[in-house]
């Protein structure tokens, strides 16, 4: 009995460290979006070319279009502003 609560610590100690080294994935806002058909806005922006976009939209009532998030921010950020 000993033995088991022993070994019941010991894989919930390892568990708990494996949980808290883990790091979550990072977000990424990729170029193209699917959107219509009831996606909302912006839509499924999981897509890195606008033909992997196109292919996927192909035959389903929708269209790729390309990711607000994306857009704005190269607009917000411009012309890099070098001073020297």
């Amino acid at each position: 009995m000993r033995n088991a609560k022993l070994a019941m610590l010991v894989l919930l100690a390892v568990g708990a460290s494996t949980m808290a080294g883990s790091t979550p994935a990072a977000a990424y806002d990729y170029p193209y979006c699917i959107q219509g058909g009831g996606w909302g806005f912006p839509g499924d922006c999981s897509y890195r070319s606008y033909a992997q976009c196109m292919a996927s939209a192909s035959g389903r009532r929708v269209y790729c279009n390309i990711n607000p998030r994306v857009a704005f921010d190269r607009q917000r950020r411009g012309r890099p502003n070098y001073r020297y």
